[in-house]
């Protein structure tokens, strides 16, 4: 198992004492309500109110801030003190921020993990058992009747399908500016984007060559979404759609002179065997000039152990509610069913943006 050196360092030596270990134990088992109180915190502004008070806040001063009740404050402060994200000066009973609230406040990554995490996964993740044991997403019935959450997604609940959508495009927008130079070093004309959503990787496409024509191949929903996105926006007529069932294997991509075929944070979508047919379908609409770019993020390379944290329980969202037999994969699994589909890895771009790498893929 090929490991970076920040994850190997966490994920093979014994990292805390044994007190240590043992209040972390309690804080897992605690971790649900942690999470809420977090929450709370930050939605209420407690958060933002305390970081503004240069000798912090009392629990009075707060209810007077807040219009909470002094019931709710006490339960919500002492909990953070707990959970360690405030601190508290004994005498004068003011409290502030700790580093890790500070840290909860002013990331924005950690807004847009804390919405994920409650408006999309948070009930489904009750039903993560019968996923493990079924193979199938249990928890996607409590946000839609579907099969997977990609049918869904143009008929997900407002504030559900936001959250949704500000996570991902958190973690694939940051990386498009370092992307960009390296799909376009050849100059191609004719791009292939699978999966490519609401198409704003297809936006930056045209926006960045004034000659590239983009086809996204996309299911009907995300077409739908994707053609409303783009309209009235310079270089949307040079984007097409081209509606596909990934998971239909019958179905075929359209057979054209690509120059480039892209897929960002796609094929964690989908199960090892089913990656190895989407790479054989690409494969077939290829020729030994066109180059696939597949942008993604390895939990077992990435530079800071914090990050792999963020992919491997992002990976219990597939398992839950997205498909049942997804998740985020390490480098090797996909070189295998790259190398499986006749084609071979050109070249690995290390990481940018949050993390992300481009395996560079030809015909083998």
């Amino acid at each position: 198992m090929k490991l970076s050196p920040a994850v190997a360092k966490r994920y093979t030596k014994e990292q805390l004492s044994a007190v240590e270990a043992q209040r972390l134990a309690e804080y897992i088992t605690w971790g649900p309500v942690i999470f809420e109180v977090a929450r709370l915190l930050r939605k209420f502004r407690i958060l933002e109110y305390l970081n503004e008070s240069k000798d912090g806040l009392t629990v009075t001063e707060l209810v007077e801030k807040t219009a909470c009740s002094e019931y709710a404050i006490n339960v919500l402060v002492e909990g953070g003190l707990s959970a360690g994200i405030l601190l508290v000066e004994p005498e004068s009973e003011r409290y502030r921020l700790s580093k890790t609230g500070w840290f909860l406040l002013t990331e924005e990554s950690k807004a847009v993990n804390l919405d994920f995490v409650h408006d999309v996964n948070y009930r489904g993740l009750y039903y993560l058992e019968e996923a493990l044991t079924e193979g199938r997403p249990a928890g996607l019935a409590t946000l839609g009747n579907w099969k997977t959450i990609y049918e869904g997604l143009s008929h997900l609940a407002p504030t559900v399908q936001q959250s949704w959508l500000a996570f991902d495009h958190y973690y694939s927008d940051n990386s498009f500016d370092k992307a960009l130079p390296i799909v376009f070093a050849g100059h191609p004309k004719h791009l292939l984007d699978i999966g490519g959503n609401t198409g704003k990787f297809a936006l930056r496409c045209v926006e960045y060559d004034s000659e590239v024509h983009v086809t996204i191949a996309d299911l009907p929903g995300q077409l739908s979404m994707m053609k409303e996105f783009v309209a009235g926006k310079v270089g949307a007529e040079r984007i097409e759609g081209y509606a596909i069932d990934q998971l239909d294997t019958q179905a075929k991509l359209p057979n054209k002179a690509w120059d480039v075929i892209w897929m960002s944070q796609f094929l964690v979508c989908f199960s090892e065997d089913e990656i190895y047919t989407i790479l054989s379908r690409a494969a077939a609409v290829m020729s030994s000039q066109t180059r696939l770019f597949i942008m993604d993020l390895f939990w077992n390379l990435q530079r800071s152990e914090t990050a792999a944290l963020c992919l491997t329980m992002t990976s219990v969202y597939f398992t839950a509610l997205a498909n049942g037999n997804s998740k985020f994969y390490r480098s090797d699994v996909f070189e295998k069913q790259i190398e499986r589909a006749g084609l071979k890895v050109l070249k690995l771009h290390d990481q940018f943006g949050l993390g992300h790498n481009i395996l560079e893929v030809v015909k083998a």
